[in-house]
């Protein structure tokens, strides 16, 4: 480990280094704006060279997706907080996503995703296999009963795609009608809300044979 520095404190684990080189990450984004922070500046908030942050991560956007993610659980709670009586799925999924839409650019941590020179982080995260599943975790936090409206866990995965994909592209090109609130909660409930209102049992009888 790279030890030399550290303001003459230097760490006890690699996790321990890898937290502060996050943080001290986060502090400089604070003081200089996302595009502006580098990894030397990094590196000398901890009083360290550039190639010991190297040791831990292999370059910048890593740091920073790391920032962002640690605001996600955070956001989660918030969310869920948020959707509290409201009990119907597709009413859920509708208002979650419009909470999302409005709320990350406004959290600090998750809004870093969007900045990202590489702006392809954000799109490759958000429909990676551990992203979906934890995607699909938080759908089961939500205050409804999927079971009731015949969506199953296995269902959930597909959901969590789905709105995953839908949020990247709201996210990353902002504009009418995703800006207005009411115009954005028109164009879910008319696309999105209709395939968890029906059983999907329903959906698949409706499908009939070539013939």
């Amino acid at each position: 480990m790279g030890h030399h520095g550290w303001g003459g404190r230097p760490p006890a684990s690699d996790t321990e280094a890898r937290q502060r080189i996050i943080d001290a990450t986060a502090r400089c984004i604070d003081r200089h704006g996302v595009a502006k922070t580098t990894l030397s500046d990094v590196a000398g908030e901890l009083c360290v060279t550039r190639q010991t942050v190297y040791r831990h991560f292999s370059r910048l956007n890593d740091i920073i997706a790391e920032v962002a993610a640690q605001g996600a659980e955070s956001f989660v709670e918030l969310m869920i907080a948020h959707l509290q009586g409201t009990t119907d799925p597709a009413e859920a999924v509708v208002e979650a996503m419009v909470f999302c839409v409005r709320t990350i650019p406004t959290q600090p941590r998750l809004s870093l995703l969007l900045q990202l020179a590489d702006t392809t982080v954000f799109a490759r995260g958000a429909t990676t296999r551990d992203t979906i599943t934890y995607g699909a975790k938080t759908l089961q936090r939500f205050p409804v009963d999927w079971a009731a409206a015949d969506i199953g866990t296995d269902d959930l995965d597909g959901l969590a795609e789905i709105i995953m994909r839908l949020l990247t592209s709201l996210l990353q090109h902002p504009g009418e009608p995703h800006q207005d609130e009411t115009q954005l909660r028109v164009l879910l409930n008319r696309w999105l809300a209709p395939a968890l209102s029906r059983p999907a049992a329903s959906v698949r009888g409706s499908v009939r044979a070539p013939g």
